[in-house]
């Protein structure tokens, strides 16, 4: 595509806010000498593109960019790399202060095998140093990635103490195992009954083992002592850990990232900082949700860096990872039969969703299993019916198992999902608890672009690596790291993959019209990869070196051997 080309396609935008004057030799840089995927179906594909005032100005051939270079003119020969837009995460719990300051026993970004000994080490060093009677934690815990292959339990963490409360949670945030002295504390005994939406999980003799499900964990949070730290110190642990995990999401080509909840001043002070790489979505809940519903604030307010969208994962049921969704049939091989866990009623969801909606706040519900999924449309499907909105792009997040007839409301209803994408790769080791069948229609990708839904990434960074290689690699194979493929009638090609990490992304935030694709006019956000992922062996996708994350024209990531 020469220049002409690419001002046909800037005027056919509408673009929100000028790109800069590009007239002379004026552009801030431009990249040229590249193998550029635009995903921009007016012009697919280039080798050059100039910037101007944070935004992509033109784009075309490397004879027509070079165009534009001038003095002050940054330029960068991409010596036939490949350049794609940045990566947009949808769905990201961001724990950055977990990362910097708790016990992590497993790794967070890739597949890494334990064992419980080492777990058991990990949390003991970290007992000698804590009061009796304060909590030793541990996070990042997978239960398939455990060299015992078995599952850990309350005699194992007796072990790390008798006089500390200890925990170690579940990467997926739906579980967690206690040790005995915990389960004492909260009063919490063989006998005692499973509340609504949680269990107190037992062995094969009746006894507790530990492990304790969703909404089953409330009753730990009032016993034993957590550490003290004033409010600033509180302040100064949220702002390190937003400044860390931007930097990881950086090295890892993510431009974009909704951020479920979190410290929003200190995400502000980051920013004011220079230490937000990343651009955020910011989805609410609590206070802030409060406040947004009080002050009548809605969806889409704040700028380029820092955006409200939708509101944080309202949950309706369960885990995936964790075997604890919400399903309309028994998991296969579970006895006594057991179904998930249901985590609001629908009168519950049905008011929250017709609230927030009401107030021009874009609904985001957490639904993993067929039932939930069903529920969160009934209720977003009459709360439409009350106050219709126009393209209120109600989000589901994770969207997980589906079938024909919640594809076509969850198309009427213009829905956008944020579904699993790393787990196809780094969770094929969980999904014989489900079976083929069950997988032919989880994380079905195939099935809601088929249908015209815009399905996007969402990582669920804890619960999933939030790699976008990783999980553009596990969309088109549906193989895993164990080698095991399932559910392959899912697979979508490198191209749609692509778009899923992208221009489907911003579509999920609104936002299409400003980032997404390399597309004069919009935010100049853009990666560069050393090789080709629609050329490169697919299983070998997840191993593209990242050699340069740019956000706004400005370099936030460049490797170096």
């Amino acid at each position: 595509m020469g220049l002409a080309g690419a001002v046909g396609i800037t005027s056919a935008l509408g673009r929100p806010r000028p790109a800069g004057d590009l007239q002379g030799r004026d552009a801030d840089l431009v990249v040229f000498n590249a193998k550029v995927y635009t995903v921009d179906s007016r012009g697919p594909k280039a080798e050059a593109f100039a910037v101007k005032a944070g935004h992509f100005a033109a784009v075309g051939t490397t004879e027509d960019m070079k165009t534009f270079i001038g003095k002050g003119t940054q330029t960068l020969d991409a010596k036939r790399m490949t350049v794609v837009p940045g990566f947009i995460d949808c769905h990201n719990h961001a724990p950055g202060n977990v990362l910097l300051y708790e016990v992590l026993v497993g790794n967070p970004y890739v597949v890494e095998f334990v064992t419980i000994a080492s777990i058991v080490d990990k949390l003991r060093a970290k007992a000698r140093e804590t009061p009796a009677g304060t909590w030793v934690e541990g996070y990042f815990f997978d239960d398939t990635k455990v060299k015992d292959n078995r599952e850990l339990n309350v005699h194992d963490l007796d072990q790390v103490s008798k006089d500390h409360p200890v925990a170690v949670h579940h990467r997926g945030g739906h579980t967690s195992f206690y040790n005995s002295k915990t389960l004492e504390l909260a009063g919490v005994h063989k006998d005692t009954p499973n509340p609504p939406g949680g269990t107190f999980d037992r062995d094969a003799s009746g006894e507790l083992n530990g492990r304790v499900t969703d909404r089953a964990r409330s009753v730990f949070n009032k016993v034993g002592e957590r550490p003290a730290f004033t409010a600033e110190q509180k302040a100064q642990r949220n702002r390190n850990g937003l400044a860390y995990i931007s930097k990881q999401f950086v090295r890892y080509g993510l431009t974009s990232v909704h951020h479920e909840g979190g410290d929003l001043s200190a995400l502000q002070q980051v920013r004011t900082r220079g230490e937000l790489l990343h651009r955020v979505s910011y989805e609410a809940a609590g206070a802030v949700l409060e406040s947004m519903l009080a002050g009548g604030i809605m969806t889409g307010f704040g700028d380029e860096r820092i955006r409200f969208g939708a509101t944080s994962e309202h949950t309706a049921d369960g885990s995936f990872s964790e075997r604890t969704m919400g399903l309309s049939k028994p998991y296969p091989g579970i006895e006594p039969p057991y179904q998930g866990n249901i985590t609001e009623t629908q009168e519950d969801l049905n008011a929250w969703i017709e609230r927030v909606h009401r107030a021009g706040i874009q609904v985001n519900c957490h639904a993993n299993g067929d039932v939930a999924i069903d529920m969160v449309l009934t209720a977003f499907e009459r709360a439409q019916r009350l106050f219709p909105r126009d393209d209120a792009r109600p989000k589901i997040t994770h969207c997980t198992l589906i079938n024909d007839d919640l594809l076509r409301r969850i198309k009427a209803a213009g829905v956008v999902p944020a579904v699993f994408t790393s787990y196809a790769y780094y969770n094929a080791d969980k999904f014989h608890f489900y079976g083929e069948e069950l997988m032919k229609r989880s994380m079905a990708f195939r099935s809601f672009l088929d249908a015209g839904v815009p399905a996007a990434a969402g990582s669920d960074f804890s619960p999933g690596p939030f790699d976008p290689r990783m999980g553009i690699q596990g969309m088109v194979t549906r193989t895993g790291w164990n080698g095991q493929t399932w559910g392959a009638n899912q697979r979508i090609s490198v191209e749609e993959a692509l778009r899923v990490n992208t221009i489907n992304g911003a579509y999920n935030s609104h936002e299409e019209a400003v980032k997404g694709s390399i597309t004069p006019g919009k935010l100049a956000d853009f990666v560069v990869l050393a090789d080709d992922p629609y050329t490169v062996d697919k299983d070998k996708i997840k191993d593209i070196e990242i050699v340069r994350t740019v956000v706004g024209g400005s370099t936030v990531y460049s490797y170096s051997a």
